[in-house]
């Protein structure tokens, strides 16, 4: 059975087994080089029911990478980010910032255009769009909300933000990123005016006014990197857009420490599984 853009499947009966529960979080989209542009939308965001798994059972953790932002002077899309995949489950990863067009994706990536990129159903949201102006661009969506709208020259849309719904799994395990949020949108690039701010849960920042590169997302968040600036430098030159932040995947099941993989740490009645890079985790 599919639902919400990943694979729910069954564990075999039978077999003493503990329930555990999931956290994934892909690799946010890079944010897109132009006179305009798109920032990158956060990585896809799941917190899954918990599923019985089995002593011994092993299951490969892969974590997205980050898409790379558009090339300096290119007029390029970002890159979208790489899916994170877990005990069964995959976030989908950001969609790239776009000079025209957003690309689809856990979040999808802001716009130049009319048209934002799409997010996937229980993962993210839609990047946001260009509805007047002519140098300005929409934020890239986060897993709490849409990428703001540039609406006039004046500046680019924000990213939209993240989410700190599961806030408990980033205080338990020490990531500490934007207060517990994950999955933040990527603010939009702009020339010669105000660039789109990045978003809590590590959405990088869309500059504008000078050249050089746009803020990077997060590490180990999926968020979403900024546009890139635009400015007239000899003629209109763009700058390169930021990269999107990494993934990750938590896991968590009740009492003390039985499973391996990732970096553990039991506290509140719970043992907590970190991967910031791909692994093996073994119940």
């Amino acid at each position: 059975m599919t639902m919400f853009g990943y694979n729910v499947l069954g564990f075999g009966s039978g077999s003493v087994g503990y329930r555990a529960e999931i956290l994934l979080v892909a690799g946010g989209g890079g944010g897109a080089s132009y006179i305009g542009s798109g920032g990158g939308g956060a990585g896809g965001y799941i917190h899954a029911t918990p599923k019985t798994v089995i002593p011994t059972q092993q299951f490969t953790i892969t974590i997205g990478a980050g898409g790379a932002g558009g090339p300096y002077n290119s007029a390029q899309n970002g890159s979208s980010g790489v899916n994170t995949s877990g005990l069964g489950f995959t976030a989908i990863g950001g969609g790239g910032g776009g000079t025209s067009t957003g690309l689809a994706g856990g979040s999808g990536g802001g716009s130049r255009g009319a048209t934002g990129g799409a997010g996937t159903d229980g993962q993210g949201n839609d990047g946001g769009v260009m509805t007047a102006g002519s140098w300005v661009a929409g934020g890239g969506g986060g897993r709490g909300a849409v990428g703001g709208n540039a609406t006039g020259n004046s500046s680019s849309g924000a990213g939209g933000a993240g989410s700190n719904a599961d806030a408990v799994f980033a205080t338990a395990t020490s990531s500490g990123a934007n207060s517990g949020y994950f999955a933040g949108g990527g603010g939009g690039g702009s020339y010669n005016t105000t660039g789109g701010a990045g978003s809590v849960g590590g959405g990088g920042a869309g500059p504008g006014q000078s050249l050089g590169t746009a803020t990077a997302g997060t590490v180990n968040t999926g968020g979403g990197g900024g546009g890139a600036p635009a400015t007239y430098s000899g003629g209109v030159k763009y700058g390169t857009g930021g990269a999107g932040g990494s993934g990750i995947v938590i896991i968590r099941y009740a009492g003390a420490e039985k499973a391996s993989g990732g970096t553990s740490n039991t506290t509140g009645g719970f043992t907590y599984h970190k991967f910031t890079s791909s692994g093996t985790f073994t119940a």
